[in-house]
């Protein structure tokens, strides 16, 4: 599989406030499989630039692939209000808006091949009658997006590192679809004493066109 474009963006480094603690291991993360990324062909977004703005701007529906490595939050009651959490600050300190609802995914255009959310519980939402399941996964698919990986429950910050960058490995040095790649990327990960535990790799889970 070939890549044309990709986006990589974390929350800010400032995470921390509003109760949300730091994820150190998303940078090298993101600097992990940004390698991977053929020269001038790519964008990441770190820290107070990887903002609400930057999220929902129309730039974004250039790329194929867009990986969010951040928060993930869920809210059963009322799963518009789910989302991913972005920088809650600029660069002078001021509060800013920084979560990315999954109302707002619905009046966004992310026609990318594959979005990966590289976060906690981003799988889930309520089941509504007549509806089915709502959620972020809905509302990126709504978006565009013909594939996702997401995740059904909490996950290890710096498992989730290791995870993506072997998934981003076996997909493109590996050449295997996304569903391919993330079977793989269990395996592999169940293979090392370090990463044996479930809890790792099983959380992730693929969604939408196989091929």
């Amino acid at each position: 599989m070939q890549l044309e474009r990709s986006a990589l963006k974390r929350s800010a480094d400032l995470l921390g406030v509003e109760g949300w603690p730091r994820l150190f291991g998303t940078r090298t993360e993101a600097e992990k499989i940004f390698e991977l990324v053929p020269k001038f062909q790519g964008v990441q977004v770190f820290d107070f630039a990887a903002n609400y703005t930057w999220a929902t701007s129309s730039n974004l529906n250039q790329f194929r692939m867009l990986h969010f490595a951040t928060h993930g939050f869920v809210n059963d009651a009322n799963p518009e209000l789910s989302g991913i959490v972005l920088s809650l600050v600029n660069e002078q300190g001021q509060d800013i808006r920084g979560y990315l609802r999954l109302a707002d995914l619905f009046n966004l255009d992310y026609p990318a091949d594959l979005i990966v959310l590289s976060a906690c519980e981003t799988g889930l939402g309520k089941e509504i009658q007549g509806e089915g399941l709502v959620g972020l996964t809905r509302g990126l698919m709504y978006a565009g997006t013909e594939r996702l990986v997401v995740s059904l429950w909490q996950v290890s910050d710096e498992g989730t590192s290791e995870f993506m960058q072997e998934f981003y490995k076996q997909m493109w040095q590996g050449r295997k679809s996304a569903n391919e790649a993330l079977r793989a990327t269990q395996l592999k990960m169940w293979e090392q004493e370090k990463w044996r535990h479930p809890n790792y790799w099983a959380a992730f889970t693929f969604l939408g066109e196989w091929r």
